[in-house]
């Protein structure tokens, strides 16, 4: 089996990365088999980003703090391991956004699309939903909508739901709502288009964050799951990623 080798740039991160290559080889991405990312769930974030479109599936080992996409780090038998492990697919969302000045910018998530307030005043946004307005104006700190294996990150941090990989769900979460004060999301199909609208957009300015992109002084923000795109995440036969999405949500 081939394999290539990332790491986060921590120093043990580095180190483990040195030794796996010394023992293992270190493969082309393109030519590997797989790609073993050392680090923690950021560095599997930019990892995925990597390989989106692509057959190439990522095994993590945690160097990390939470490591919650990541596999327990063992260094022995590492290629039997990844042949043995379970694959998960996940499907990025697909963000389109329009800044004040006309600039059109559009990213990729595998976690969250997320609209967050630049100054002191709260947001206006206007949400609509497959075309049909759904809200007319959520006065918050921001609103996101993230994928179901991102919604144990910011998603359950504003007090979102927990979604299971098979639910073909996306949770829209406010994020301290101010009115109207009793919503506390909703759960949509995979398959909506979302419409964030920003009202009052130079007063009460908004950035607009897919994962690692940030996009300053947007109007307005399109949120659709993009099924054609795919990134495969590697998880031992004990530690599927279905499994700890469930677990999560009994963790007190």
């Amino acid at each position: 089996m081939k394999l290539s080798f990332t790491a986060a740039q921590s120093q043990s991160a580095a180190e483990a990365r040195g030794r796996l290559v010394a023992r293992y080889g270190d493969a082309p991405a393109k030519d590997a088999d797989a790609i073993v990312a050392l680090g923690g769930d950021g560095l599997m974030l930019e990892t995925l980003h990597r390989v989106l479109g692509t057959t190439v599936p990522v095994y993590g080992m945690n160097c990390g703090s939470v490591g919650f996409l990541m596999n327990e780090y063992n260094e022995d038998d590492l290629p039997a391991r990844v042949s043995r492990a379970h694959p998960a697919v996940l499907h990025p969302l697909r963000m389109h956004a329009i800044t004040a000045s006309g600039v059109v910018e559009e990213a990729m998530a595998l976690n969250e699309v997320s609209l967050l307030r630049q100054a002191r005043q709260a947001a206006k946004i206007r949400i609509s939903v497959d075309h049909t307005e759904r809200l007319s104006e959520l006065i918050c700190d921001g609103v996101l909508i993230s994928t179901p294996a991102g919604s144990t990150a910011y998603n359950l941090s504003a007090h979102g739901p927990i979604i299971p990989l098979s639910a073909n769900l996306l949770p829209l979460t406010p994020i301290s709502a101010f009115r109207p004060r009793r919503w506390r999301g909703a759960l949509l199909p995979s398959t909506v288009d979302v419409l964030f609208e920003v009202l009052e957009a130079e007063k009460r300015p908004v950035a607009a964050v897919a994962d690692f992109t940030e996009v300053r002084d947007v109007v307005s923000v399109a949120v659709s799951e993009d099924r054609t795109l795919g990134a495969t995440v590697l998880f031992d036969p004990d530690r599927a990623l279905s499994e700890r999405i469930i677990t999560e949500q009994f963790t007190v």
